[in-house]
């Protein structure tokens, strides 16, 4: 990949974030930074530390830590196990001595401040920082930028920074996606229904000018169109509501349990919003999901896995950072 002969740049990856272990003490630590961020919840700060700390975290834990045992493997958390081959791929991809390419979490390990630092320690010209959300949210993408603003902002040299706010209409993306769905379908046959879930936000957030659910529309709506599928054969759902209050709908769970009664009893799942496999998609959507519809009624339902770190998911990642990289 051409670019300026001598000019060091640092590509960071950058996930969520997962326990270091499915242990409820873990995956308390977790959930406390996590849920303790401002931007996941938009709620007045000292009402959630009330029920934050009097109502989720005694309690949440001991049950999110036998969901991560569901889909935990020798390596670890598919979440970072993912993020980190998708991260070495890159590297070997991109195959310069100039680039160096790397990973971290927002919450948990590895440390994005870590990460940050030791490209600093490497005097990098430039650092691009790729958030592996799709669609832009506040409660992710803008998350991950203010993370990165606070480790930069003491520096006495700030390389130059460039932020992937999205892409979620990327030419690239929308086609590794379509073409992961049909090599599936290729392999085990075709339900009579896709249907594609994106995690769920507080419906509000769409008011006050976040672009997550038009993201979301327009993503599903491209793959459909590149899989030449008609509306009655496909859906956009959203899943991993939290709270009583109301969110993105439709509600996946609730389109589940009505399908059957509805004629539709054969359905693939795929979950675009989703770079890398993680908790939301193997043991809700691949375990708990699948058990619903099919007690209610359903006869056959398959979950199309993520990118991972295919070669096809290198590939988007190296057209997504191609023209910054010249």
């Amino acid at each position: 990949m051409a670019q300026n002969p001598g000019k060091k740049v640092g590509v960071l990856l950058v996930n969520l974030g997962s326990p270091d272990a499915p242990t409820t003490s873990r995956v308390r630590r977790f959930l406390r930074e996590f849920l303790g961020d401002p931007r996941v919840v938009n709620l007045p700060r000292a009402l959630w530390w009330v029920i934050l700390n009097f109502f989720v975290l005694p309690f949440r834990p001991r049950k999110s830590a036998r969901a991560y045992r569901e889909i935990w493997t020798d390596k670890g958390s598919p979440l970072v196990y993912y993020t980190r081959q998708l991260s070495d791929k890159l590297a070997i991809a991109l195959d310069s001595d100039e680039i160096h390419v790397d990973y971290a979490m927002r919450y948990g390990k590895p440390v994005l401040a870590d990460k940050l630092n030791a490209f600093k320690a490497q005097m990098l010209d430039e650092i691009i920082i790729l958030p592996l959300y799709p669609q832009y949210s506040s409660t992710t993408t803008a998350s991950v930028y203010d993370a990165v603003d606070d480790v930069v902002r003491p520096w006495r040299h700030i390389p130059s920074l460039q932020f992937i706010a999205e892409y979620h209409d990327h030419q690239a993306y929308i086609a590794a996606v379509a073409e992961s769905i049909k090599a599936f379908w290729h392999k085990h046959g075709r339900n009579d229904l896709l249907l594609m879930s994106f995690h769920g936000l507080p419906a509000k957030l769409t008011d006050l000018g976040d672009p997550y659910y038009h993201h979301c529309q327009k993503t599903a709506a491209l793959i459909a169109e590149r899989l030449g599928l008609h509306d009655t054969q496909w859906k956009l759902v959203f899943q991993s509501r939290f709270g009583k209050a109301e969110w993105l709908k439709p509600y996946c769970l609730e389109v589940l349990q009505d399908l059957p009664q509805q004629g539709s009893k054969e359905v693939d799942i795929v979950c675009p919003g989703f770079a890398v496999d993680c908790l939301e998609t193997l043991e809700e959507i691949a375990l708990a999901n699948k058990e619903e519809f099919l007690a209610a009624g359903g006869k056959s339902y398959r979950y199309i896995p993520a990118l991972n770190d295919s070669d096809e998911h290198v590939k988007v990642m190296v057209d997504l950072l191609s023209r910054r990289l010249r």
